[in-house]
C-alpha cells in the first residue's frame, strides 16, 4: 500500500491529494448515494439509496400522460402537461424525489449544501419540489432532456424544507435507457451540467466537478488493496465508483439487479447510527433501482424484510384511461410489500406539489 500512496507526484496528483483530504475530513449529515450499472446486452439500471435524518413520509405513486401542472412560484410560473407516465417516490406527498418513466428516464434528485440558486429574474418558475417530475414528465432521453435546460427558460426556485427552517439545497441526476447520464447543479447562482456516459455515481457534497476531482484520485489506488469506509460522502463515492465498476456484467438479469442492490447497500449508512459529534447523522431510510430497459422498479425500505417492485409495463398510462394511483408505504415505510406489487396501487387524488415563493408572486 505504501508504494501506491507514493505513486503520487507532480502538481496535479499534490492537488488531488490536497482536495481528497478536505472531503475526507469535512462531515456532511445529509447523505444520499445514486449510481448506474451498465450490464450485459446493453442492459441499464439506476440505483440510488435516500438518506434523512428524520422520515420523509414516502409513498409511490403512479402518474399517467396528460396531467396538466405549473412551477408553483405563483402567476409567473411554467407551465405544461405531461408528455410520459412515471412511477416515482415522494417526499412528504409535496415533492418527487426519484422515479422512472415509461420511456426508461431515471430522475433523482440529492442533497447538495453547496447549492445556490438563481437570483430573481423575469423568467417563468419552477418550484424545487417539482424539478425531477419536470423531467420525467417530458423527456424520454438525458440528450433531450439536456437540451431542454441548456435553453434555460426557466429559473428553479427553492423554498425551505418542510418542517424546518433552511432552504431545500438539491442537485439533479437523470440516466436513460441507453446509459448516458447528466448531473444538473446550481453553482453560485448559475446552472452547470455535466452531460456524459461516463457521470456514473454521484454523492452529496462537493459539487461534481470536485467529486469528479475526487474519482480520479482514487483511480490511482487499487479499491482492493485500500478503500475508505466512512459514511461520508466522499468515501461513500469512492467505494460506489470501485465496486459498480468491479461487478460482472451479468447476463441473468436476477444476478445483475442482486449485484446493483448490494453495491448500493454497501454505501448505505445503517439505520439509527449517531455518533457524539454527529448526533444527527442520517441514516438510509429506503433503496431503489430501476431497471431501464425492461421497465421495473424496485423498491426496499429499511424497516421491512422484503424486497418489491413495480412493472411499468404493467400499467396503463395513456391520458384517458390512465388513473393517478398510490401505494401508501406507511409511517417510516413499514408497510410490508413483496414481489409484485404493481396490483397494490390504489386510485388517489394526486398531489400537489409544494409552492416555492418568489417576491412578488403570490
Amino acid at each position: 500500500m505504501r508504494n501506491k500512496w507514493l505513486c503520487l507526484s507532480g502538481k496535479t496528483s499534490l492537488a488531488l491529494f490536497v482536495a481528497v483530504l478536505s472531503m475526507l475530513f469535512t462531515s456532511y449529515t445529509y447523505a444520499c448515494t445514486r449510481l448506474v450499472y451498465l450490464g450485459a446486452s446493453d442492459a441499464v439500471y439506476t440505483a440510488r439509496s435516500m438518506d434523512w435524518k428524520t422520515d420523509i413520509a414516502t409513498n409511490l405513486w403512479i402518474l399517467p400522460r396528460g396531467i396538466e401542472r405549473n412551477g408553483e412560484t405563483g402567476a409567473n410560473s411554467i407551465s405544461w402537461t405531461s408528455k410520459y407516465g412515471s412511477v416515482i417516490a415522494s417526499a412528504f406527498d409535496i415533492a418527487t424525489t426519484d422515479g422512472m418513466n415509461e420511456e426508461g428516464l431515471v430522475a433523482n434528485v440529492l442533497w447538495l449544501a453547496e447549492s445556490e440558486y438563481p437570483p430573481e429574474s423575469d423568467k417563468p418558475g419552477l418550484s424545487i419540489s417539482a424539478w425531477a417530475q419536470y423531467i420525467l414528465d417530458n423527456f424520454a432521453t438525458v440528450e433531450e432532456a439536456v437540451a431542454e435546460l441548456e435553453k434555460e427558460e426557466f429559473v428553479v426556485v427553492t423554498d425551505q424544507v418542510p418542517g424546518e427552517s433552511r432552504l431545500a439545497a438539491l442537485h439533479l441526476s437523470i440516466s436513460d435507457a441507453g446509459g448516458d447520464s447528466a448531473i444538473v447543479e446550481f453553482v453560485d447562482g448559475k446552472q452547470v451540467i455535466h452531460h456524459d456516459r461516463a457521470y456514473r455515481v454521484m454523492t452529496n457534497s462537493p459539487t461534481y466537478d470536485k467529486q469528479l476531482a475526487l474519482e480520479e484520485y482514487w483511480e490511482q489506488i487499487r479499491g482492493t488493496v485500500f478503500m475508505p469506509g466512512t459514511n461520508r460522502a466522499a468515501d461513500r463515492f469512492a467505494r460506489a465508483s470501485f465496486y459498480i465498476n468491479s461487478i460482472p456484467k451479468f447476463t441473468d438479469v436476477n444476478l445483475a439487479i442482486a449485484g446493483v442492490f448490494s453495491v448500493i447497500r454497501n454505501v448505505s449508512v445503517p439505520y439509527g447510527i449517531s455518533t457524539p459529534d454527529e448526533p444527527n447523522i442520517s441514516s438510509t431510510r429506503w433503496r431503489t433501482v430501476s431497471d431501464q430497459n425492461r421497465k421495473v422498479y424496485f423498491f426496499e425500505s429499511a424497516l421491512t424484510p422484503n424486497t418489491f417492485w413495480v412493472d411499468l409495463r404493467q400499467i396503463d398510462f395513456s391520458e384517458k384511461a390512465g388513473k393517478v394511483k398510490k401505494l401508501d408505504l406507511g409511517e417510516a415505510q413499514r408497510n410490508i410489500f413483496s414481489g409484485d406489487a404493481t396490483d397494490d396501487f390504489v386510485e388517489a387524488a394526486p398531489f400537489r406539489f409544494l409552492g416555492a415563493r418568489r417576491s412578488g408572486n403570490e
